[in-house]
């Protein structure tokens, strides 16, 4: 089968397609034909690292030991192991593919209790291939969080699949959502429920004068200190990101010790877990009607090192889908 091949850590270009064997189900594993699969923060943090030592003591000192990138997919159940009773042959399918990645191929081969699932009715291979990762993302911050009707919420990068993913999340839980991002996407952004959209090449938004219970920051480009003004008493601030010097996970550590910070506002650091119960929640809510999918391009297999680089250029909205066509 082909697969893209990262034997070295470094820029896009160290990104190979080759021809690797295809995997063979083990008897608790079912044999997943790709039709669909995403670039998305997690593959580009994996290949070139932004904090080299977090991610080389997990996968790998000098050479990465996960050869194959992708961490979400879509496709088609080919075959199952003898003992998996959850999925048969034919059944479409979407979810994660867990800390292996891998997804990036033609075949892979998961657990049958892993993060995945039938596919939603209402979305085809490539919509279903992208979104998991930012749901699942967003959704390990939101429900830390007893975000309900009446609280508001600011989202920061509210146009990453991150951010597309917590703003959509936040109007399901009834919360009132602002959401930042650049002039070419506040449309979309009014369309999948912001009732509130600051433009950031316009205004500063740590400069508003509204206050809110909770600010997540989808690309973590701002900080605690700059928006704590914008926080009620015991607001909550979150970021998808370490920031500088490890900042958020040192302030959700005093969070944790002692309950809130010396102000009585909080940061709040979960580490994200991949889970199929959240996966099934994720197609109830697609298919209940109140998720969409936004992709900005697509690319095939082959053109995987133009789609990486697209991506870390930072422009992105929603999600980056490379599509696999299979042989007949």
């Amino acid at each position: 089968m082909k697969a893209i091949i990262q034997t070295k850590y470094g820029p896009p270009e160290v990104l190979q397609l080759k021809e690797v064997e295809k995997p063979i189900p083990k008897d608790n594993e079912v044999l997943i034909k790709i039709f669909a699969t995403p670039v998305n923060r997690t593959d580009c943090g994996f290949r070139k690292p932004e904090y080299p030592l977090i991610i080389r003591l997990v996968n790998g000192l000098f050479k990465p030991k996960r050869k194959i990138l992708g961490s979400e997919r879509a496709g088609e159940v080919e075959a199952t192991g003898k003992d998996v009773t959850l999925f048969k042959k034919g059944d479409q399918v979407f979810g994660l593919t867990g800390d292996n990645f891998g997804a990036h191929a033609e075949y892979i081969c998961l657990p049958e209790k892993a993060s995945i699932v039938t596919k939603p009715i209402n979305m085809n291979f490539e919509e279903a291939a992208s979104v998991c990762d930012g749901l699942m993302l967003a959704f390990n911050y939101i429900r830390k969080i007893n975000l309900q009707k009446g609280k508001k919420i600011l989202i920061n990068g509210a146009t990453g699949s991150i951010g597309i993913a917590a703003v959509q999340l936040a109007k399901y839980y009834g919360a009132e959502v602002t959401a930042v991002c650049n002039t070419k996407n506040l449309e979309l952004l009014r369309s999948l429920g912001a009732d509130e959209v600051i433009d950031y090449t316009k205004v500063d938004f740590t400069k508003n004068s509204q206050l809110y219970d909770v600010i997540f920051d989808a690309v973590g480009k701002s900080s605690f200190f700059r928006c704590r003004k914008l926080l009620k008493k015991e607001g909550i601030f979150y970021s998808s990101d370490l920031g500088f010097l490890v900042q958020n996970p040192f302030l959700a550590l005093w969070t944790f010790i002692f309950g809130s910070l010396p102000s009585g506002k909080k940061v709040l650091f979960p580490i994200p877990k991949s889970r199929k119960e959240d996966v099934n929640f994720f197609k109830e809510v697609i298919e209940a009607g109140k998720y969409k999918a936004v992709i900005d391009r697509r690319y095939k297999l082959e053109e995987i090192v133009e789609a990486y680089r697209y991506v870390e250029t930072g422009q992105k909205t929603g999600n980056v889908v490379i599509t696999i066509e299979h042989n007949k």
